[in-house]
Parts: C-alpha cells; sequence; structure tokens
C-alpha cells in the first residue's frame, strides 16, 4: 500500500556539488525537495519511484550506485544504504541520480526507480500507476518531473502557453486531484517540453480510488523550468 507520496523535480541543480556558485539561488527547491523526502520517509523508509526517462524506460533497483560526473562533478548516489559502497553505473539517467541523492537526504533506506517513455500516452501512465499501488507492504511512492521549460529565462524559446500548463499542474498538486493530472493534454506538454506528464500520471493512477490531501511546498520558474513540490497523505 502506498502511504505517501511526494512530487519533486529532477534538475542537476538541486545537488549543490554541481551550482556552487549558485547555492544560493537554488536553496528554496532544494529545501523544498527535500522537506518533501523527509516527510515521506517518516511514513515510510521504503520508497518506490517514478519518473520520465527518453535515456531507459525500465527498472533501476535498490543496488544501483551512480554518479553525477556527466554533470560535472563526480558526486556518488546509491539507491540504499546497502549499496552505498557498491560498483557505479555511469549510465544511469538523471531521475535515477536525483532519487538517490533524494533518499540520501530525507534518509530513506532504500529507492527501485520505475523510468517510463516520457511520451507514452495518458493510459500507459495510468496503468503504470495502478501496478506500483498494488503492494503488499507500506511504501512511499516519490514522483519526479519537470514542467515546462519554455517559461521565460535563460533558456531561450518561450511560450506563453507554459504559464498556463504548469499552473494547471500546481493546482492539481495542491489539491490532490486525479482527474485533473490525467486530464493534462499530452500534445502540449511534449510541444511545452513538460518531462514530467506521465510520471504525474502515472501518480493518477497510483492514487485513484483513495481520498488524498495535498500540500504545495514550492511552485516556481527558476531559470526558465517549471518546478513543482508537493505532498499527498491519505485523507
Amino acid at each position: 500500500m502506498i502511504v505517501g507520496v511526494a512530487v519533486v523535480p529532477h534538475p542537476p541543480l538541486l545537488v549543490p556539488e554541481l551550482v556552487a556558485g549558485a547555492v544560493a539561488e537554488t536553496e528554496a527547491v532544494r529545501r523544498a525537495c527535500v522537506a518533501a523526502g523527509k516527510r515521506l520517509a517518516a511514513l515510510s523508509r521504503e520508497w518506490l519511484a517514478i519518473a520520465g526517462s527518453v535515456d531507459f524506460c525500465g527498472l533501476t533497483s535498490a543496488d544501483a550506485v551512480g554518479s553525477f560526473r556527466g554533470y560535472g562533478v563526480d558526486k556518488i548516489v546509491s539507491l540504499s544504504e546497502a549499496s552505498a559502497t557498491g560498483e557505479v553505473d555511469p549510465a544511469l539517467p538523471l531521475p535515477v541520480l536525483v532519487a538517490g541523492w533524494l533518499r540520501e537526504q530525507a534518509g530513506a533506506a532504500r529507492v527501485v526507480v520505475e523510468t517510463v517513455d516520457p511520451r507514452g500516452s495518458v493510459d500507459d501512465s495510468r496503468r503504470v500507476g495502478e501496478r506500483l499501488a498494488r503492494q503488499d507492504r507500506p511504501v512511499g511512492l516519490l514522483v519526479l518531473g519537470d514542467g515546462s521549460s519554455r517559461h521565460p529565462g535563460p533558456a531561450g524559446h518561450p511560450d506563453e502557453r507554459s504559464i498556463g500548463y504548469d499552473a494547471s499542474v500546481r493546482d492539481a498538486l495542491a489539491a490532490a486531484d486525479v482527474d485533473a493530472l490525467l486530464g493534462l493534454d499530452v500534445p502540449l506538454a511534449a510541444e511545452l517540453d513538460v518531462s514530467g506528464r506521465a510520471a504525474w500520471q502515472a501518480l493518477a493512477g497510483a492514487a485513484a480510488g483513495r481520498s488524498w490531501r495535498g500540500e504545495l511546498l514550492y511552485s516556481d520558474s527558476p531559470f526558465g523550468v517549471g518546478y513543482h513540490v508537493a505532498c499527498w497523505e491519505p485523507a
């Protein structure tokens, strides 16, 4: 059974070692993510995670160890306490690395990460969530995904539709609104470069049929990318 949910983005800038010159500018979203992770760990130190990734689709076991070397610093992270000294897998995708980093920051014991194609259909995502919800033990669900990268900012290529799209995501996460998440527009998400859409709709599949209480910890678009942090707990 899923006993709680933490929704976070997965940019490299969450890791202080990777943004030595901009730690203060990234502190607000980092602090919110760690707070969400700690709240999830207080409910269960055993985590499942879901994220979209074009680099790899499938399951990454809690035995995995990775490094942020490809993002500028050889910062080692592990998906479980037991695997902290294991051999580094250089191919772990960014969401998996961030899940391992947040596990360490929050004090969770282990996290198993499932990555799905961010271009998949609503039904594909929903079915993944329904499967994740069929657990015979209490687990926390970590949902990783970024909003649109088309907000005004240094990345360029702004699209005014990004503001409304991320506002819809923000409101759905704050209200724990499963139907609103399932209603997110798939083609528009692709146009706006929204990496989190599939993971949020997997969350909707996992949460369906139960009452939840949502709380938004952070929602903003620093550096031109939408980031949302929220916690859901059973109502």
